[in-house]
């Protein structure tokens, strides 16, 4: 049974995106499932920290644009919007090049939180980042 509250595809996502911090960063949505999201990266020199390893904020910028999207996809958009209140990173693994891939999954879909966690790896598969993500849910 799916989470998302209307249809959509990837394309219709990706159009959220210029003209934003996420746009800056080069973040692109790439899949979803039934109840999962995801979007990836690139780690160069916009997402790098001054010694050359991605720049712990940049992975957070995407853990927070997945989760919000992904809220957001959960709600009726006519009457609800959502903002982030809380979110926390674990940095597990430096990367240098190459792409990262977030995926956020719900940890609770509520009608006035939500709780996401999105995970980060490289494209070795490897988890660069953990992070939980909670989100308010407000009428327009």
């Amino acid at each position: 049974m799916t989470i998302w509250k209307a249809a959509f595809d990837i394309a219709e996502i990706n159009q959220l995106i210029p003209n934003t911090a996420a746009g800056q960063l080069g973040i692109e949505f790439t899949a979803f499932g039934e109840d999962w999201l995801s979007a990836r990266m690139p780690v160069d020199r916009r997402t790098h920290q001054p010694i050359g390893l991605l720049h712990g904020g940049a992975s957070v910028l995407l853990a927070e644009t997945i989760g919000s999207v992904a809220a957001l996809l959960c709600v009726d958009r006519k009457r609800q919007y959502c903002v982030g209140l809380d979110i926390n990173a674990n940095h597990l693994r430096g990367v240098r090049d190459g792409w990262v891939i977030a995926t956020a999954r719900p940890i609770h879909l509520g009608k006035s939180t939500h709780v996401w966690e999105i995970k980060i790896e490289d494209e070795a598969g490897q988890l660069v980042c953990i992070s939980r993500l909670t989100m308010a849910v407000l009428a327009i």
